[in-house]
């Protein structure tokens, strides 16, 4: 009878043991490697939609105290550090409060200067092509909308769509924004609908310390902003509500 008991409390241990050696290893994963998030904004439509769940490389850019959970103050800059390209999709702390985590493109480098004129990106003072690439059709304030969709060319030769719901947008003619040393100039893929860089209040210039990771693949994703919006608590819906398309995509 003893003999039955200790048996059954060392398997108990040793599952115990695996679930605590399993947990230790996602967390690093997650700290050092590849941390996941979820999209909550349509602000990178139709690059990332609302419900995309998706992992961010932390290797791409190397570490910094934004890196890491609670951002601890443990050292200044980054390590094993590499500098964003133009056109990731990049993670970063918002400047404003180096708490809130913000999904845009990296748009312009240090000492690039960036305007827009008549919803048209200039960059040092050339116009990126912007040609036309049909229609996205997505759900606003609970009603079906189709916007235009166009592709711009950046000048390392990064194609990537974006969306113009407004020709006459409030940020669709702005001055120059001369992009300082160790800062960023970052945009949403959805223009007229996205709080970036073009905002200096909100968002303004970001450094390169507040970079937490490059998105790299969507390994979920799933309607949360659409009528037949998916519903956690009603698993026999699922198949219709889960987006199986966009499983494994990568984020460019």
């Amino acid at each position: 009878m003893s003999v039955g008991i200790k048996t059954s409390r060392s398997s108990w241990f040793e599952t115990l043991v695996i679930v605590v050696e399993a947990l230790a290893i996602a967390m690093f994963v997650r700290i050092f490697f590849y941390q996941p998030f979820n999209i909550p904004s349509g602000s990178m439509k139709e690059t990332l939609l609302i419900g995309d769940y998706l992992f961010v490389s932390k290797l791409s850019y190397g570490y910094s105290k934004f890196s890491f959970p609670f951002s601890p103050n443990i050292f200044e800059g980054r390590i094993f550090g590499a500098e964003p390209k133009r056109g990731d999709v990049a993670v970063f702390k918002l400047p404003r409060d180096n708490s809130t985590d913000y999904i845009k493109r990296v748009i312009g480098l240090p000492g690039d200067e960036i305007q827009m004129k008549n919803g048209q990106l200039f960059i040092n003072g050339a116009a990126i092509p912007k040609e036309p690439a049909g229609e996205f059709t997505t759900f606003e304030e609970g009603r079906e909308r189709t916007i235009p969709v166009f592709e711009e060319t950046l000048p390392n030769g990064v194609k990537y769509k974006v969306l113009d719901s407004d020709p006459n947008g409030p940020y669709d003619n702005t001055g120059v924004y001369k992009v300082p040393e160790g800062h960023y100039f970052m945009m949403g893929d959805n223009r007229d609908n996205s709080t970036d860089s073009r905002v200096r209040s909100a968002v303004g210039f970001v450094p390169y310390e507040n970079f937490i990771g490059r998105a790299e693949i969507i390994f979920f994703s799933a309607k949360v902003d659409e009528p037949d919006a998916f519903r956690w608590y009603a698993p026999w819906t699922w198949p219709f509500d889960i987006r199986w398309n966009r499983f494994f995509n990568l984020v460019r």
